[in-house]
Order: C-alpha cells, then structure tokens, then sequence
C-alpha cells in the first residue's frame, strides 16, 4: 500500500493539508459571495435607502407647504403670511438640500427624467404660490382665490403626485434590491452546503484511507503485545516492515520478544544467585541484631545515669538559685540597716548641736542671776541707807537675791548636767559612726557575696543545661539505637522475604514459554551474586 511508505507524521500533514485546502477553497467561496452580499446590502442601505428616505422627506415638506399656502389663500387674517414666512423659508431651504441629494443619486435615464418633471413642477408650484402670496400681501383677496383655484391647487396637485411618483419608483427600487440580496443569500447558502458536504466526504474518505493504513499494523502490534502478556514468547520475527512507525513498532516488538527470551533464560540463572545471597544476607542481620541489642542495652544504662546525673546538677543550680535570692535579701537588708545607721549619726549630730546650744543658754542665764545678785546686793546696801523708809525695799531686794543664788546654783546643775549629756552624746556619736562604717563594710561584703553566689548560679544553670543536652544527645542516640535495632530485624526480615521472592521469581520465569535458541544480539550479560 502506497501510504504505508509514508511516515505517519507525513500521512497525517498531507491528509489534514487536503482537508484544510478543501475547507480554504470553501472558505475562498464563501467569502466571495458573501462580499458580493454585502455590496448589494451597502448598495441598497447608502443608495436606495438614503435616497427614498430623502424623496419621504421631500414629499412631507411638500404637503407642508402647500397646507400652510392654502391656510394663507382661504383665510382672512393678513397676520399669517409672516407667520408662517420663517417656516416656508426653512421647508424651502431643507426641500433644496433634499433635492441636490436625490439628483446626485439619479442614474438610469429614467429615473433623471422623472427627476426633471418633478422639478419643473416644482417650479410652477412655487410661482403659484409666490402670485397668491403678492395678492394676499396687496389685500387683493378676489384674486388670490382666483390664482388659488385656477393655477395653484392644480400644481400644487400635479406637484405632489410627481414627488409621490419618484418615491414609489425609490420603494420599488429598494424592493428589488431586496430581492436581489435574498435571491444572492439563497445561492451563497446553497454553494457554502454544497462545498461543505463535499468537503466532509472527501475528509472522511481521506481519514478512513489514513485511519486504515495506521490501524491495520496496530492490531498486528497488539496480537503480539497480547502473546508476550500471555507469557507466549515462541512467536517468530516478520519477514519484512513497513516504512513507517508502525512498522518499526513491530520490528521493535520483535526485537523485546527475542530479547525477552534471552533476559527470561539468563533471570532463572541469576535467581539462585539471588537466593544464596539472600540467606548469607540474613545470617549477618541476625548477628548484627544481637550486637545492636547489646549496644542499646548499654545505651539504656548510659542515657539513666545521665537522667540522674542530669537530676543532680538540677538541683544544685536550683539551691544556688535559692541562695542567691538570700544573698540579696540580705544585701537589701544590710543596706536598709547602713541606711538607718546613716540617719542615727545624722540625728546624734544634731542632739550635739542642741546640748551646746542649750549650755550657752545656761551660761547665759547663770550671768543674769549673778548680775541680778548683784542688783540685790546694791539694792539691800542703798535700802540699810535709807533707814526705816527703806525697811520694805530691804526685804524684796532681800527676796531677789536669795531667788537670784538659787537661779544661779540651779543654772551651775543644769549646765553640769548638759556637759555630761554633751560628752555621752558624742561619745555615742563616735559610735554610730563606727558602726555605720561596719555596716557599710558589711553591706559591701554581702554585695560581693551575692555576686559571688550568682556567679555560682549561672554557672550551675550553664552546667545543668551542658548536662541537659547531654542527656538528650544520650537519649537520641539511645533512640537511634533502638531505630536501627528495628531496621536491622526489618532487613533481617526483608531477607527472608526476598528469598522467599526469589523462589516465586524462579516459579514465575518457569511459566514462560520460551522459544529454542535465542538471537546474540538478545542475550544479556548479568553478573552473578555472591
């Protein structure tokens, strides 16, 4: 067959080349008619269209205007001919426009005959009503009805038949340029069926021819794939292929089938192989399942004395923690207490300073009493002088002296008093201040001693968590351990089941059905285990 010489990727490009010619050349067609169907719908929308829209237009202003002359002609009101003056000049002017219009667009001999007709009514329609108008004007109503009835209802009459003329001759040329379209899209409809049924029979005719020269060798690749399914691997090679993919499909199935035979002979070799390894696998799982178990066990020990170990140091880091608050505590306390220390000497300070003031008083007083003795003393003296007179003045001078001695006898006590005070005062001021020196050297110590404790405590904590993540490093590995303990009887176990495998491999390349001598070019070179 000619196309089984060809590629499939050519057969397909030629076959899917014709079908989208044959659509292209339908395409080219239908193109073709349907411009020639919009030039006659452009044709009859910018022509016919325009044009008998533009003779309706003409009609109506004509019909306008002659209302509005008649209402001019058979009235009596004078007022109305300015009235009606600015809408006869926009309908006249609108009717010239519409009238250069329809005259551009007259073709045919015909139609610009009919066009000059119209026209020239149009002209004797106007001189009619321009007379009626100049009558109305002049107040000359006898002869404006004359002109009326005998020249203007006549052309006005024969002036709007001639322009309902050329409309019905317009209509009538839209109508048949509506036919001609419909009459151009029947033809178009029935040429785009006609191209398209032929372009169908001859893609499907093309895809079955295409289909055919695929399908045929495919079936033949199938049968084949199917025996090899079957575990039938006795079939022979084709004498010869195709050209194409399918043939070197079925060259390539040929070539798996003989190689197949060869790989089968060469696996049932290979399987005991596999088998004696497989045992010789599991022997030394087991041996290394028992020394793994060992090592786990010692990691078990390991990773509990770590765990107490880990429990100690804890509790170490946690007394230090504890110690440190103390040491703080009393840091805090001893600097509350130099504190107090601080305001005792303060306040001993200002006691010194009260007795001296005090002592100064005393001395102040006991001059007074010793000056005011003497006052007495003066005064008994000028008293005695003074004889009788002077008796009474004797006595109370008397009286004052004895209170003055007592004064100054008191003021010596009190001032003995104030100077033993003064002398215990800065005696205990002396000791105060030596003890708010101690306490401030105590209140240094325990500062130095707190820092000392924390010092301690950091370390314990930094020791804790070093024995911690030991611990953890211990545990994981102690987790590693058991994970490889279990992977080892997983492989011990996978062992076994491939030799188990092993036998059902040999059991299922024994079901093959194998052919006699297998090509060179099929056998495989498969190194032996073990």
């Amino acid at each position: 067959m000619f196309l089984s010489q060809i590629s499939i990727g050519k057969r397909l490009t030629l076959v899917l080349g014709l079908i989208l010619a044959l659509f292209f050349a339908s395409s080219v067609v239908a193109v073709v008619k349907l411009g020639q169907l919009g030039q006659e719908i452009d044709t009859m929308v910018s022509d016919n269209i325009k044009t008998e829209r533009a003779g309706a237009d003409w009609l109506r202003h004509t019909t306008s205007g002659v209302q509005r002359a008649a209402a001019i002609a058979k009235s009596s009101d004078a007022s109305l001919i300015p009235y009606f003056a600015p809408a006869t000049a926009e309908s006249i002017r609108n009717t010239n426009e519409l009238q250069k219009f329809i005259e551009s667009k007259m073709d045919t001999p015909e139609e610009k005959k009919l066009f000059d007709q119209v026209g020239q009514l149009r002209k004797d329609y106007l001189a009619a009503r321009e007379e009626v108008s100049k009558f109305k004007q002049a107040g000359d109503a006898e002869s404006a009805n004359k002109v009326f009835n005998e020249r203007f209802e006549p052309t006005s009459r024969s002036y709007l038949a001639g322009v309902q003329q050329m409309v019905d001759a317009q209509r009538a040329q839209l109508d048949e340029a509506g036919k001609r379209s419909e009459t151009l899209r029947a033809q178009t409809t029935l040429l785009l069926q006609v191209c398209t049924g032929v372009s169908l029979l001859l893609g499907a005719l093309l895809a079955w021819l295409l289909a055919t020269s695929i399908t045929r060798p495919l079936r033949h690749a199938e049968a084949i794939a199917e025996a090899i399914a079957d575990m039938d691997l006795t079939g022979q090679p084709e004498a010869s292929y195709a050209n194409d993919e399918t043939g070197r499909l079925l060259r390539a199935l040929d070539l798996m089938r003989s190689a197949l035979q060869g790989s089968l002979q060469q696996v049932r070799g290979v399987v005991d192989s596999i088998s004696t390894a497989s045992t010789q696998i599991a022997i030394g799982n087991q041996d290394l399942s028992a020394r793994t178990e060992q090592t786990a066990s010692s990691l078990q020990e390991t990773a509990s004395s770590m765990e107490e170990l880990t429990s100690t140091v804890r509790q170490s880091a946690d007394s230090a923690v504890q110690a440190n608050q103390l040491a703080a505590s009393a840091a805090a306390v001893a600097e509350r207490g130099g504190a107090v220390v601080s305001q005792v000497v303060s306040t001993m300070d200002e006691i010194n300073a009260s007795s001296k003031k005090i002592a100064d008083i005393i001395g102040t007083i006991d001059g007074i009493a010793f000056q005011t003795n003497i006052l007495a003393l003066n005064a008994a003296v000028e008293a005695a002088r003074a004889g009788e007179q002077g008796r009474g003045f004797a006595v109370v001078a008397t009286e004052v002296r004895g209170l003055a001695q007592r004064s100054a006898e008191a003021a010596k006590e009190i001032k003995a008093l104030i100077g033993v005070s003064v002398e215990k005062v800065e005696s205990g001021s002396a000791l105060v201040q030596n003890a708010g020196t101690t306490m401030t050297e105590i209140v240094t110590s325990v500062r130095r001693v707190t820092d000392i404790i924390g010092e301690i405590s950091a370390a314990a904590s930094e020791q804790s968590l070093g024995i911690g993540q030991v611990n953890v490093a211990v545990s994981q590995l102690d987790q590693m351990t058991q994970q490889n303990a279990a992977l080892v009887e997983e492989s011990t176990a996978a062992a076994e089941s491939l030799k188990d495998q092993a036998a059902r491999l040999s059991e299922v390349v024994g079901a093959f059905r194998l052919g006699g001598t297998v090509p060179e070019h099929a056998r495989l070179r498969v190194p032996r285990l073990g």
